[in-house]
């Protein structure tokens, strides 16, 4: 097997996606597996590891989730390189310019292609207001994924999204977590003091980009409507950066129970998650909510969204706690229950960091190998041809 993925976003680039892939590329390298990246030119403030198995091409933001680029490729020396891997599986891991690339050379040089699927950008066009659009994209969407044997998916959430929109061979490609780094044995004490934080304080801890399809609103929102006599006993901690990071950073010098980390990574986040008392994600647009993961392996209980991928990680009062999307005051008496019972607490953190130590990457990506072979033994199952 030689596998060729094609993607517009990749590591160094700090994401889900290409998270993922970079795992994925090395247990390929593990098994000994020639594998070879197409992806865009990591961006000037991203420190990038030479590498001779990821061919790079200059390219612009996407402007609907920057951390996807639009790559500008020469299609001539693309081919080429194409050719001279002599891939037996070509993965194409977004829809957008790289991807659309991979699948054009998939189907021109007949080989087999698959699919994975980790945003949804459809519910992301609501919170632009170009929700106009969306009969566009999806008309889209079918005709990219028409010629693939597979279409992974992070969650039964997401499959059964793409399951009502026609996708035929749809397959659950889950997310791991590496038990090794992430656990809540932390000084907490010195960890808050770094950011400011009193280590006195009930910490509310919210991880991710700081955009509108974040539901950053409802994070906001949610925490001031907590009665003031229990407020004053919180710190609301927001580790990220994003287009709202102005705004916040206003909302943040006229309350000083909430703060901005700025973009976190590595060893400092999982401290983070670790020294956290609760991890708040009221996000809805999720395919599977990686944040969710890490935060029940560093032994934190978690308050999330009770839809997409979210709701498949947590089992509502035994794992974690689940609130209705966008509903302000359901988080709000999450906040305040889980502050005023800490056994329950604890006993959801318990759970969820059980939970989450059974999400191995090795048996993922097993089963991931696995159905490649089947893929590229099977015959084309195609979509209903849509005309662009």
């Amino acid at each position: 097997m030689r596998v060729a993925i094609f993607t517009d976003t990749y590591l160094p680039e700090v994401n889900g996606v290409a998270r993922t892939l970079g795992k994925w590329s090395k247990y390929l390298e593990s098994q000994h597996i020639p594998c070879r990246i197409f992806a865009p030119m990591a961006p000037a403030n991203h420190r990038e590891e030479s590498s001779n198995h990821v061919e790079r091409f200059f390219s612009i933001p996407f402007f609907l989730y920057p951390e996807c680029q639009f790559a500008l490729p020469n299609p001539l020396n693309m081919k080429r390189a194409l050719q001279e891997f002599q891939p037996t599986v070509i993965h194409v891991a977004t829809p957008f310019n790289l991807g659309l690339l991979g699948n054009h050379y998939a189907r021109k040089l007949d080989i087999p292609v698959v699919a994975s699927y980790h945003t949804h950008f459809d519910q992301y066009l609501h919170y632009y207001k170009l929700s106009w659009m969306e009969p566009t994209l999806w008309k889209y969407m079918t005709w990219f994924h028409a010629n693939c044997r597979k279409v992974y998916v992070p969650s039964e959430s997401t499959r059964q999204h793409l399951q009502h929109r026609g996708f035929p061979e749809l397959e659950i490609w889950g997310r791991g977590i590496e038990s090794e780094k992430f656990h809540p044995k932390v000084d907490r004490h010195t960890v808050l003091q770094h950011y400011g934080v009193d280590s006195r304080k009930f910490v509310i801890l919210f991880v991710g980009r700081l955009a509108p399809e974040k539901s950053i609103d409802v994070l906001i929102k949610a925490f001031l409507a907590v009665p003031q006599h229990l407020r004053e006993q919180m710190e609301l901690v927001i580790a990220g950066d994003g287009p709202m990071h102005e705004e916040l950073s206003e909302i943040a010098k006229e309350h000083r129970n909430i703060r901005l980390t700025g973009f976190l990574h590595g060893e400092n986040l999982r401290e983070l998650y670790a020294a956290a008392d609760l991890f708040l994600f009221p996000s809805a647009t999720e395919t599977f909510g990686n944040v969710i993961l890490e935060s029940m392996a560093s032994g934190t209980a978690v308050i999330g969204a009770a839809a997409g991928g979210v709701q498949d990680n947590i089992r509502h009062g035994e794992t974690g706690w689940l609130c209705p999307p966008h509903d302000v005051p359901a988080f709000t008496a999450a906040i305040s229950e889980l502050y005023a019972h800490p056994q329950l607490r604890a006993q959801l953190a318990s759970a969820g960091r059980a939970y989450a130590l059974t999400q191995s990457w090795d048996r993922i990506f097993a089963r991931l190998l696995s159905s490649y072979e089947q893929a590229i033994a099977s015959p084309t199952t195609k979509l209903a041809q849509i005309a662009l």
